[in-house]
């Protein structure tokens, strides 16, 4: 008894697993992108906001204030009372300027007002300040 011959089919190239590879590759990309998005200021404790937003902006100067009180420029430690001017020299002819106000939770509310107060001096610059979700 003689079987029947199968067809010959084509040669395929299966692009499935291709197709898995290039996926993975996508998600390692974004998920690695996710993490470069931290913010810029010292770590301190923020207080918790339930509408709390996060923005992305181009241009933004960060200010942290830690829970000791201790004032930060962009990560440099300065005096209040030379907050206005490291400010005006770091807009310089830019219009508008996002400064971010990292303060810690446990800092005294007369400090972050005192820092506002020198933020809203310099002309052009648009005051935030930073918290977290609850």
């Amino acid at each position: 008894m003689r079987l029947q011959d199968e067809p010959d089919l084509p040669a395929q190239i299966n692009i499935v697993p291709m197709i898995d590879v290039i996926f993975a590759i996508l998600t390692f990309f974004i998920m690695s992108t996710l993490f470069l998005t931290r913010s810029e200021g010292l770590p301190v404790n923020l207080p918790k906001a339930a509408t709390a937003k996060q923005q992305q902006v181009p241009s933004k100067i960060t200010i942290t204030v830690n829970e000791q009180g201790v004032v930060s420029l962009n990560k440099k430690q300065v005096a209040v009372d030379d907050l206005t001017q490291q400010v005006r020299g770091l807009i310089g002819s830019n219009s508008e300027m996002l400064v971010i106000i990292n303060a810690d939770e446990k800092v005294g509310h007369g400090k972050v007002v005192a820092v506002m107060d020198r933020v809203r001096e310099v002309p052009g610059a648009k005051l935030a300040i930073a918290t977290q979700r609850r």
